[in-house]
């Protein structure tokens, strides 16, 4: 089975719950916090706890890369521990990267990210650079076990700046990067119909998502904006529809639901009901 078609399925019997691992000092419980290690040795604890209560119920999990790499190399080894704590368990890891550089530069990144201590499933990428920022990475794609997550429609509040300019063709940037985007996936596409290409729009304006999700029919979707962004159920009801046809990303709502209520080792069993509280807001629209 092909990577995309893996986590088609697993979006489909959990649904399409992506688990944001976006860890941070904050979100520990009290009895992690105290421990005499480090914080690198914290957070992967609190990841470990979190993966081992939720690996059952969720379809994937989304790992940026940011929060680790503030704390230097005591970060960086948490992230990678807490990546191959991932796939030793069955999961499916999406590496929160964001790359984006010229044809040789990006080369070094697959490799970085696709292979050796910092290894995942999917990573995104920032292609604005044009095709020399994707292109690399089609070789560790040709097999079918890894997959990229292409930015197209974000959900920061300022990305229209750039995203939403019109073009003289009459499109906006973002329509025009859509296009590319499901031009460079025909060639990874799986039994499920979707490609192993897919794409990041932001649920955080659900009208332009259907308007961009007309131009990459076969992409497969990476959604941030849920929860604590403003995004909700209904949200993604229309975009649904016909197929659920992404994962739609949580962190801070799940990894932090404990916050204030459990600081001991049962602090996973809030996360869990925050994880099926998600499954259960989006299911009621489908």
């Amino acid at each position: 089975m092909k990577l995309i078609d893996k986590l088609y399925e697993r979006s489909k019997k959990n649904m399409a719950v992506c688990l944001g691992l976006d860890t941070k000092e904050a979100f520990l419980p009290e009895y992690i916090s105290d421990m005499d290690i480090s914080l690198g040795e914290k957070y992967f604890l609190f990841n470990k706890a979190i993966i081992d209560a939720t690996k059952d119920i969720v379809a994937c999990y989304k790992v940026q890369i940011a929060c680790y790499e503030a704390l230097g190399m005591d970060g960086l080894n948490a992230y990678q521990k807490t990546l191959k704590y991932i796939r030793e368990n069955d999961g499916i890891v999406i590496a929160d990267i964001k790359r984006g550089d010229i044809s040789s530069t990006a080369a070094m990144y697959a490799d970085g990210h696709f292979k050796g201590d910092f290894e995942a499933d999917f990573i995104t990428i920032n292609t604005y650079m044009g095709s020399d920022a994707i292109s690399p990475y089609f070789d560790y794609l040709k097999n079918g076990d890894k997959g990229l997550f292409v930015l197209v429609k974000t959900s920061n509040p300022n990305g229209h700046q750039i995203q939403d300019l019109e073009t003289k063709e009459d499109k906006k940037v973002y329509e025009i990067m859509a296009e590319y985007v499901d031009k460079w996936g025909e060639d990874f596409v799986g039994e499920c119909g979707y490609s192993a290409v897919g794409s990041v729009v932001g649920l955080t304006y659900p009208k332009e998502f259907l308007d961009v999700k007309k131009y990459m029919p076969k992409a497969f979707f990476l959604i941030p904006g849920y929860g604590a962004q403003g995004g909700t159920g209904k949200d993604i009801a229309e975009i649904f529809k016909d197929d659920i046809c992404g994962v739609v990303n949580s962190s801070r709502g799940i990894i932090s639901a404990h916050k204030g209520k459990v600081e001991d080792e049962t602090f996973t069993t809030l996360t869990v009901k925050a994880v099926k509280d998600m499954q259960e807001d989006i299911g009621k629209w489908l």
